[in-house]
């Protein structure tokens, strides 16, 4: 007989589909991938920005976040519509195969890894350049081997939150609108969202609603770290100290979090030059550190996934047969 299920149950079985997709299938090619879409959307957009006037710039930057959250949700909330005509099953799976391309776990982890395996090599310029090609936008080239594995780690740790994380909150709060909207926004602040001549003004908005949207994910996802290297035998005492003490070094409000939870965690030192300094005290950071964050990160999605499923089974929300 089929199983009557509440709404919460419904997204944790779409998120927990989604993310086992992500990580059986990957990502698709970027013609058939929606965040590509979106990126190429908005750089289509911003080359018809006006070229002077900040304010000007800014107008164009605030009506191009706002009309591409607000259209982007709109689709999320028709196509979450049209599934929901279907039987339960289908609901799931296609939920499921869209909600999965707000995630990009095997795509961090496989980006990572290729630097890590350069590394291994003793091929340092190689993975300087993964490095750059996948995951970080400074200047890798004079970058050494303990500073590009800081790096690496800085960027899975940052990615946690805005890849894994805040997706599934803001899936489990609002469904797939909610979803794709915060997609939408972290998509339009990595594009734009620099403080350089061209961008300072046209990608404030967007930067600055991204810095918004990830307040929450960014604690939480410190807080997940804290508790996945306990349940992994990493330093989860320090993750607590070294969070709590260097946490507000970044320019960003938000990406300082989960990197110094996961310096501690690793008992490491994270260091980007003349920007911050987080876990001082600890060791320089080794090519061994990038897998042992990357199973941090996996714990943490299993966390993403798990705690609400206890949280249901705790209050007694079972799914009951009709």
């Amino acid at each position: 007989m089929p199983f009557r299920t509440t709404s919460n149950q419904h997204r944790i079985v779409g998120l927990s589909l989604a993310l086992l997709f992500d990580l059986l299938l990957g990502d698709p090619p970027n013609r058939y991938h929606p965040v590509a879409w979106m990126g190429s959307a908005i750089v289509t957009a911003s080359r018809h920005a006006p070229r002077h006037g900040p304010w000007r710039q800014f107008a164009y930057g605030a009506l191009l976040a706002l009309v591409g959250v607000t259209a982007i949700a709109g689709l999320g909330y028709g196509v979450a519509r049209i599934f929901s005509h279907l039987p339960k099953l289908w609901q799931w799976l296609f939920t499921a195969t869209l909600l999965k391309m707000t995630f990009s776990v095997s795509g961090l982890a496989t980006a990572a890894q290729a630097v890590a395996d350069a590394l291994a090599r003793d091929d340092l310029n190689e993975a300087r350049r993964l490095l750059a090609w996948h995951l970080v936008s400074r200047d890798t080239t004079t970058l050494s081997e303990a500073q590009v594995s800081a790096a690496v780690i800085e960027s899975i740790a940052e990615n946690t939150s805005d890849s894994i994380v805040a997706p599934a909150l803001y899936y489990l709060l609002g469904g797939l609108p909610c979803a794709l909207a915060y997609r939408f926004m972290n998509t339009a602040d990595a594009l734009i969202g620099y403080r350089d001549s061209k961008h300072e003004w046209l990608g404030k908005a967007s930067a600055r609603l991204d810095d918004l949207a990830n307040v929450v994910p960014a604690r939480l996802t410190a807080g997940l770290f804290i508790v996945a290297a306990q349940l992994a035998g990493e330093d989860a005492k320090r993750a607590w100290q070294i969070w709590r003490r260097d946490s507000g070094q970044t320019a960003s409000p938000n990406a300082g979090h989960p990197m110094s939870a996961a310096a501690g965690a690793l008992g490491v030192e994270l260091e980007k030059i003349d920007h911050y300094r987080l876990g001082a005290g600890g060791r320089a950071p080794a090519p061994a550190d990038i897998r042992r964050a990357l199973r941090l990160m996996y714990m943490v999605a299993g966390l993403v996934v798990g705690l609400p499923i206890i949280w249901q089974l705790l209050t007694g929300r079972l799914p009951q047969r009709r």
